[in-house]
Order: structure tokens, then C-alpha cells, then sequence
């Protein structure tokens, strides 16, 4: 009777700690974090695809929780680039989408809330994808901001 005893309670106590271990699993994730040096390069990316298409332009990169982690503005942009960047940027990470297709749908009045939510849903940003999850978000200032902004990704991410 004692042995039997004692090997219940070894048995719950393994499974309780297997349990917890596998509690704690299920409690966290791994997430990816696009570092300084990877924002620097899209960054430098972007500025060439800028150059070559003879454009000015402002960009702000974020990481995943909205950080801005790299920000720059080509000579002679206009004096709202940054900001414009930035607002396109955190629309792009908030909506996980391209500000293009926020954009379409605000005007189209499926969906409003964006503008509800003081989001500036002007084509220009791109979430930052990898692995399929968002690791960030790039807002460029120009027209032709979301290509940019794929030229970046492209450049960095898909090597």
C-alpha cells in the first residue's frame, strides 16, 4: 500500500510539472524583431530606389510595437515628410496592411474606422512581413511610397 502511494505521488508530481512546462509554452511566443542594422539597410535601399527613380523622399521604419527605429529624409523634402512617414508607417502597422488598401477601403466607405481612429490611411506604407509574421512597418513620404518601401523589403528580406 505505501509503494502504491508513493508512486501516485511521483506520477501527479511529474504531471504537474509537465503540465506547468507546458502551461508556460502556451503562455509565450517567439516573435522576430527586425534589428537597427536591418531598418539602416532598408533605409539605404529605399534612398537608392529614390535616386534611381529621381524621387525626394522621407521614410520612418518601426519595429513590431510601433518604436520608431530608423528615420530619414532625402535633401529637399518637404518640410512634412518625416511626419507624413511616420503617420503612414503606424497606419500600415496598426491595419497590418498597405496604406493603399486602407485607403480604398476608407473610400469606399467599408470601413471607416481608420479615420475614427486618427489614422492617416494615405497610400505610402507597407507592413514589414517575415515568416509571416510583422516584425515593423516603413511609411515613405512620395506618391510612390509602397514602392519604396517593397524595394526595401525586397532588398533586405528577400535575399
Amino acid at each position: 500500500m505505501r509503494i502504491r502511494h508513493c508512486v501516485l505521488s511521483l506520477f501527479v508530481g511529474v504531471t504537474v510539472s509537465v503540465t506547468a512546462d507546458a502551461s508556460a509554452a502556451q503562455a509565450t511566443r517567439d516573435i522576430k524583431v527586425i534589428s537597427s542594422a536591418g531598418a539602416r539597410a532598408m533605409a539605404d535601399a529605399c534612398i537608392a530606389w529614390a535616386e534611381q527613380n529621381k524621387q525626394v523622399v522621407a521614410m520612418a521604419i518601426l519595429d513590431w510595437g510601433g518604436n520608431l527605429i530608423e528615420s530619414h529624409a532625402m535633401e529637399g523634402v518637404a518640410a512634412n515628410g518625416i511626419d507624413t512617414a511616420l503617420l503612414k508607417a503606424k497606419s500600415a502597422l496598426r491595419w497590418r496592411r498597405a496604406t493603399s488598401e486602407t485607403n480604398r477601403i476608407v473610400r469606399s466607405g467599408e470601413n471607416l474606422a481608420p479615420t475614427f481612429m486618427n489614422d492617416f490611411p494615405q497610400p505610402g506604407a507597407l507592413p514589414i512581413m517575415v515568416d509571416g509574421q510583422i516584425v515593423g512597418a516603413m511609411g515613405v513620404s512620395s506618391a510612390d511610397g509602397e514602392k519604396c518601401a517593397q524595394a526595401a523589403i525586397d532588398a533586405v528580406f528577400k535575399k
